[in-house]
């Protein structure tokens, strides 16, 4: 999984900006640092990793509902029309 980099400068420039002073700049520019230091990305490919064995159980179930269903199928014509 990918993180999140954070330009805590440029955070704080846009807060001074805004009208913050530099304290609460600082502070604000800090929490959402430790905010998003612990949270991580999950990118497309991250998701595709986790989502292939489920992927692949699901061919499974297809064909082998597929097989079932031809097998009543069969069964139904044989009993119906001998």
């Amino acid at each position: 999984m990918m993180t999140i980099t954070f330009d805590t400068h440029k955070f704080i420039r846009a807060l001074k900006q805004a009208g913050f002073d530099e304290k609460q700049a600082e502070a604000l520019s800090e929490a959402m640092s430790l905010a998003l230091g612990d949270s991580e990305l999950l990118t497309r490919k991250d998701l595709q990793i986790e989502l292939a064995p489920v992927k692949s159980d699901l061919m499974l179930l297809k064909w082998l509902g597929g097989l079932v269903l031809g097998g009543v199928m069969a069964l139904i014509l044989k009993t119906f029309f001998p």
